[in-house]
């Protein structure tokens, strides 16, 4: 563990950033460089969680997530197994509780849940045992990329505390956006949303956060735009007129990448929507750590099962 730390994520359900303190963010971000080494070896193996078990059940479709907890349970020793709906009792009408009870009383020392319910993973770890990591509950959190966002932003930039980060997109309906938000805030970092009025909820204007509806003003002089997927699932309601004039007022292409600095640091927690939310050159240009992100996931993944049910040793 972390030196001169009493942070202990050990048998603790990961619910939401908003639970963690900056001493246990700092702890998970600490664990996850050494757990990146892992990822990068040869020989992606650790005895660390030999002779657990982990059940992946995801409630909604995911390929970064879903594969990443799969790996770092995997590379850890732990023997997992991934459930879907589709391929579920679920299916056939087995409630969530009822679900859930099976998998723990099957012997899971974890659970990790994705799914479309906001507060789903907080209704999981009370009806269960076993320790609940929330890979996803509707628009509420998505602790783990958080958290993930946070370790590349410091292996780039060296450090948290002091900068300025802009998130752009559907705020409104991100997950990612709030698991951002509390830890960044929590680490000392300067937040500016930006996105449509329709998409930009002003509950989240709190310290630490600012609000805007010209994106240039919120990516200006940013060290890191974090850009959301817009969500075209649930663009039936109207939320915006169209994808071009979303794209033209809000997309993240090279002439408004010039605003930021020019060591900005571009991510993107996937799936894109390429030419709406960003231009292909953003994606695959020097500013860009998306590719680096879902590697940084692994690791992320890896540290929080270790620090769960092994305590880091």
């Amino acid at each position: 563990m972390e030196k001169n730390s009493t942070a202990n994520l050990f048998g603790k359900n990961i619910l939401g950033l908003e639970n963690f303190s900056p001493d246990e963010i700092r702890l998970v971000l600490s664990v996850a460089a050494k757990m990146k080494k892992i990822v990068r070896d040869d020989v992606k193996k650790l005895p660390n969680l030999r002779g657990k078990a982990i059940i992946n059940l995801f409630c909604e479709p995911s390929t970064r997530t879903r594969t990443s907890f799969e790996l770092a349970g995997k590379y850890l020793g732990a023997d997992v197994v991934s459930i879907n709906t589709s391929t579920s009792s679920m299916v056939k009408g087995e409630s969530l509780r009822d679900t859930l009870r099976t998998i723990e009383a099957a012997g899971a020392d974890a659970v990790v849940i994705r799914h479309k319910s906001e507060g789903s993973a907080e209704y999981a770890s009370r009806a269960i045992n076993s320790v609940i990591i929330n890979a996803g509950d509707g628009a509420h959190a998505h602790p783990s990329q958080g958290l993930l966002d946070l370790f590349t932003i410091q292996q780039y930039k060296g450090r948290l505390a002091g900068l300025k980060v802009a998130i752009v997109g559907d705020i409104l309906h991100s997950r990612v956006a709030r698991s951002d938000i509390f830890g960044m805030t929590k680490t000392g970092m300067e937040i500016h949303l930006a996105g449509p009025k329709t998409l930009l909820p002003r509950f989240f204007e709190f310290d630490g956060v600012r609000v805007h509806e010209n994106i240039e003003d919120a990516i200006k002089n940013a060290d890191v735009i974090n850009v959301l997927r817009i969500q075209l699932e649930r663009q039936q309601s109207g939320l915006f007129p169209s994808g071009r004039e979303y794209a033209r007022f809000f997309g993240i292409n090279e002439k408004r990448l010039r605003l930021a600095k020019e060591d900005v640091l571009i991510l993107h927690p996937g799936p894109q929507n390429k030419g709406l939310e960003i231009s292909e050159p953003v994606t695959y240009g020097k500013h860009s750590a998306i590719k680096e992100q879902v590697q940084n996931g692994v690791a992320v993944r890896m540290a929080l099962l270790d620090l769960t049910l092994n305590g880091g040793k």
